[in-house]
């Protein structure tokens, strides 16, 4: 399993961006059968069958091995990768009437930060910080307690998710 996948077509971010199937990939760190991904997420096998072929499809999962099950052959799943990034050059074909023309002439979005937290009082401050500036962006923009702005309103409607991981030195961490 890679450490990072970079997603670089829309038909790819297109099969990431489905709440079940990143759900299945969140389950995926170890090999699973539909079967098992189904139990885990109560849906039923055959729902999540599709998806994995999807997820499949798009390189993101990946069958490990193959079993007879009373005479039914049954794959077993493992995810391709620990995290999936956007390729910056992709950004600005998903969200295009977002993004801003970049030096190269390719629309693009993009923000990385590295925090240092010295302990938990900074990392309590951090959070709520973080949450702080999610719910005023939210709220401007329509997501949170304005019951009269519809989502297909405007013409572009986007999804914003903030990720915080531990960065591992020594692991090739982006």
């Amino acid at each position: 399993m890679r450490e990072v996948m970079l997603i670089e077509s829309v038909e790819q971010a297109g099969a990431l961006l489905s709440p079940l199937r990143m759900e299945i990939l969140k389950l995926a760190g170890e090999p699973r059968t539909c079967t098992e991904f189904a139990e885990s997420l109560g849906e039923s096998p055959q729902k999540i069958y599709y998806h994995v072929k999807v997820l499949e499809r798009a390189g993101a999962i990946e069958k490990v091995e193959e079993r007879r099950v009373r005479a039914i052959s049954e794959g077993l799943y493992r995810a391709a990768a620990r995290s999936y990034w956007l390729s910056p050059k992709l950004l600005g074909q998903i969200g295009g009437c977002l993004a801003q023309e970049g030096h190269d002439g390719i629309p693009s979005l993009g923000f990385s930060a590295q925090v240092h937290l010295a302990g938990p009082e900074e990392r309590a401050a951090f959070l709520h910080e973080v949450q702080e500036a999610i719910q005023s962006i939210a709220t401007k923009y329509g997501a949170i307690d304005l019951p009269h702005r519809e989502a297909d309103e405007t013409p572009c409607s986007f999804r914003l998710i903030l990720a915080c991981y531990p960065r591992s030195e020594g692991r090739g961490a982006p």
